[in-house]
């Protein structure tokens, strides 16, 4: 076994360390979820975090890591006898891969043991391998949904479920969660962001000197681990003293009336939704007590509680910055701070709670200077230059209100990664027929199971009242569910768009593509033209907010190279299917349907859509043509495309259209 990175020999990261420690005092605390770039040390830390974990007390041979003292009565591996001697064994760390399956996470049954004998044969997942130890999920936010909704209810109940047909075994589930992410390649739902206890955003120190440490440290780990970490070894166990001493003391911690009164009036001030966020703060705070080594809450511990609890907690969308105004969080407590404070004035020479951490979160950014309410840009010609998109154009994004859109979807019935878009074959879902099982039973068709056995019974020799069932007789039933699909948007950033203050309402409406494929769990990409070419704003990605950023600096100008963009698009479509095959791609066309690049520029155009037709690629163009005189061009791109076509207006979900818009090939839009 590989000689873990020192804990106390990580440098910086003062909220993410204080954060697992807080953890590893209360797990009730409920989890830490770290956001931050590739490369600052955020699995480093969380891996360390387990050689510092108390030893536990486990009954011998149970897999689901009783306490001999009060052992679980439903274990699967029980009933244990009150007095089996214990053993001493290292907490765990669990590591979930993300492309785990449920039965990998929560365990499988054998349904042909329990259909034939009447036997729960279980064979535990990876909850109960990390029961009373730490389950580490790394790029969280890359999880299926359904398998983020299956860990954060079993950390939430500290028990987990297992239904297969009737057949259900439960065992309890109790860990530390800690989830990674880089919000680079996607946001977690706000739904599951809220499921986590305390979040930390963490990023490489800009600081040269802190800098230098860390690679000087990193070298020499990589030269001798285990020389390293000796060096390390009394700082290690006098924080792993501390973890046990804190934990001894927390029962004793008193929160008293006004740090509750504090805690309530904070999340009134910040709007959080629900109660989740004060019982969370309430624990937070009480655990920085412990950690402490006080028996009393602090106004201290309430504000460093806030600064962990509240900032993911306050987004609505994946547009919302991160972070919690500070000022406005001393205001609050300060008004609110009670006599019954046990130390209402902290002796000024003691900073913070002691360890690392004492630290705050991060303001809200400054949103910069705001254009006016049009969001309007210089007019440009079909010749004139490129124009900069400036503060009135970039606050164009931000004051557009982004909408409910239409529902956009693939025909057909697609293979891919589970999402909320298009009809698709998926492990979650209506049932819809039954196969034979290709590998491991995961879903069983009960009636079908039964219909298979029942002819081979008098030659099987049943003679009671139990079904002989064999393994051929199994049948894995076939599911309908959603996909997420690969929605890549190309959009015309010519002059023809700038002019007429267009540009505002067409990023208003591909703001709000964007947020619909947010809520869909699909993957997007950006391709723009203008000028003389054509340019990949954004490959595809899981991060919505990072096209919302691409969108927001977006040039406008120049003639219209249409083919140029269409031809890009494809490019992309064809790198992207090697890479994932099974995501169904969406093309959606910004544009009014205008080609002015290039020699013979509408036959270029005509000819670049019909590729999109030929490799039956899904596609909608949104017509952007104003005006009184209307040329119609963008329904007869979409007939190029072998799409349709929608105009602004109709884009809206409550438009008069009032239908829902599945793009078909069969659909068409003339001029």
């Amino acid at each position: 076994m590989s000689t873990p990175f020192p804990f106390t020999a990580v440098v910086g990261q003062d909220d993410l360390r204080l954060a697992l420690l807080l953890n590893a005092v209360s797990p009730a605390v409920g989890g830490v979820l770290v956001r931050g770039e590739k490369g600052t040390a955020k699995s480093t830390a969380v891996r360390a975090l387990s050689a510092l974990m108390p030893q536990v007390d486990v009954v011998p041979g149970c897999r689901f890591s009783c306490d001999p003292g009060s052992p679980d009565p439903a274990c699967p591996d029980g009933p244990h006898a009150p007095e089996t001697a214990g053993q001493d064994r290292p907490a765990r760390m669990v590591e979930l891969p993300v492309g785990a399956s449920e039965d990998r996470l929560v365990g499988a049954l054998d349904i042909e043991r329990a259909l034939s004998e009447g036997v729960k044969a279980f064979e535990p997942g990876l909850l109960a391998a990390a029961h009373r130890g730490i389950l580490y999920v790394d790029e969280v936010n890359l999880l299926h949904d359904h398998l983020v909704d299956l860990l954060l209810d079993a950390a939430a109940m500290g028990a987990s479920y297992v239904e297969r047909e009737g057949v259900s075994v439960r065992h309890a589930a109790r860990f530390l969660l800690v989830g990674t992410m880089n919000p680079e390649e996607g946001e977690l739902r706000p739904q599951l962001l809220d499921r986590f206890g305390l979040t930390v955003e963490v990023a490489a120190s800009r600081e040269p000197e802190q800098r230098v440490e860390v690679v000087r440290r990193r070298l020499a780990y990589d030269d001798d681990p285990a020389g390293f970490a000796a060096r390390w070894a009394e700082e290690e166990a006098a924080v792993r003293a501390r973890i046990v001493a804190a934990r001894e003391l927390l029962p004793s911690v008193r929160l008293g009336d006004g740090a509750l009164r504090q805690i309530a009036a904070t999340c009134a001030a910040f709007e959080v939704d629900g109660m989740r966020a004060d019982i969370v703060m309430a624990r937070t705070a009480t655990a920085l007590a412990a950690w402490a080594g006080r028996t009393d809450v602090l106004a201290e511990d309430v504000r460093q509680a806030a600064l962990l609890a509240l900032p993911h907690r306050r987004r609505r969308n994946p547009f919302d910055a991160p972070g919690l105004d500070e000022d406005k969080l001393d205001e609050t407590l300060e008004e609110f701070s009670g006599d019954d404070d046990p130390d209402p004035d902290p002796d000024p020479d003691q900073g913070p709670p002691d360890g690392p951490g004492g630290g705050g979160g991060q303001p809200e950014p400054d949103d910069g200077p705001q254009g006016d309410d049009t969001g309007a840009t210089p007019e440009a010609g079909e010749n004139g230059q490129p124009q900069p998109s400036g503060a009135g154009e970039q606050s164009a994004v931000r004051a557009a209100e982004p909408f409910r859109t239409k529902v956009l979807s693939v025909p057909g019935i697609g293979e891919g990664a589970a999402g909320r878009r298009s009809r698709a074959r998926t492990e979650h879902g209506r049932t819809t027929g039954s196969r034979r099982p290709r590998g491991t039973l995961t879903k069983l068709h009960l009636a079908a199971t039964v219909q298979a056995a029942a002819p081979h019974q008098r030659a099987r020799g049943r003679s009671g009242p139990g079904l002989v069932v064999r393994r051929d007789d199994l049948r894995q039933a076939t599911r309908e569910g959603r996909e997420g699909n690969l929605v890549l948007f190309v959009v015309d950033a010519s002059g023809s768009m700038a002019a007429r203050q267009r540009m505002s309402a067409v990023k208003g409406a591909v703001l709000s593509l964007l947020l619909d494929a947010y809520q869909r769990r699909d993957k997007v990409g950006l391709v723009t033209f203008r000028g003389s070419g054509a340019d990949v704003a954004l490959p595809p990605t899981s991060s919505v907010d990072a096209a919302a950023a691409r969108l927001e600096s977006l040039p406008t100008g120049g003639r219209t190279p249409l083919a140029a963009g269409l031809l890009r698009a494809h490019d992309v479509l064809r790198v992207e299917r090697l890479r994932d095959p099974a995501r169904r791609p969406l093309v959606v066309l910004v544009t009014d349907g205008r080609a002015t690049g290039g020699p013979e520029p509408v036959a270029l155009a005509g000819r670049a859509a019909r590729l999109f037709a030929a490799d039956g690629v899904a596609s909608v163009v949104v017509d952007c043509e104003t005006g009184p005189v209307r040329l119609g061009l963008a329904g007869q791109l979409a007939g190029e495309l072998g799409g349709t076509a929608v105009t602004l207006d109709e884009l809206r979900a409550d438009s008069i259209a009032g239908l829902v818009r599945d793009v078909q090939g069969t659909s068409r839009r003339a001029a």
